[in-house]
């Protein structure tokens, strides 16, 4: 028995829920998000709040209880509070622009890098800080990560895209030996 998958998802004022058969839509005022889930599991709306339970009880079944239990939870929160990963990034010369739906950033290569932003993602940036918002908690956070794999952070001086508050681990460099 899954103790995550047994826990009721509440459902906030503004926000519905669609179950059909293998699917479920979630709208709410920051958009809709729809997604289907597996034939082992069934999903209903009781009170105000939407209950996923298991037809066939097996480990896999149990595992992917829990699983989608957790997907309808975000896109419940991500249709009525949104979802935000923030970046930071360092370096002499990095710099980052927003052109229409596409990042544009300067991070020490010959050429700029272009990111284009997925549909139903936003990408702002203040100063050096690159924020990146939507309301489906899996393509914000890869974006995100799209955005890090860019320039990762190097251990030596800092440099590159990090999440704000990720601490890196910075190693001495190359030290001097005294002439004897």
């Amino acid at each position: 028995m899954s103790r995550i998958g047994k826990n009721p998802i509440p459902i906030p004022e503004g926000v519905t829920v669609n179950v059909s058969d293998s699917y479920v839509s979630v709208k709410g005022p920051k958009g809709e998000l729809k997604r289907a889930f597996h034939p082992w599991l069934h999903a209903e709306v009781k009170d105000s709040m939407i209950v996923v339970t298991v037809k066939e009880a097996t480990k896999k079944s149990s595992a992917l209880w829990g699983l989608f239990r957790m997907l309808i939870a975000n896109m419940v929160e991500g249709v009525s509070k949104g979802f935000e990963k923030k970046l930071e990034f360092e370096g002499i010369g990095y710099r980052a622009v927003v052109e229409g739906d596409t990042l544009v950033m300067q991070l020490g290569f010959s050429h700029p890098v272009r990111l284009k932003a997925p549909a139903g993602i936003q990408i702002l940036v203040e100063k050096n800080v690159i924020k990146v918002s939507g309301t489906n908690k899996e393509l914000v956070g890869e974006t995100a990560a799209r955005i890090r794999a860019l320039k990762p952070p190097e251990p030596y001086k800092g440099k590159g895209i990090r999440y704000q508050g990720e601490v890196i681990r910075r190693k001495a460099g190359k030290k001097a030996v005294a002439a004897g």
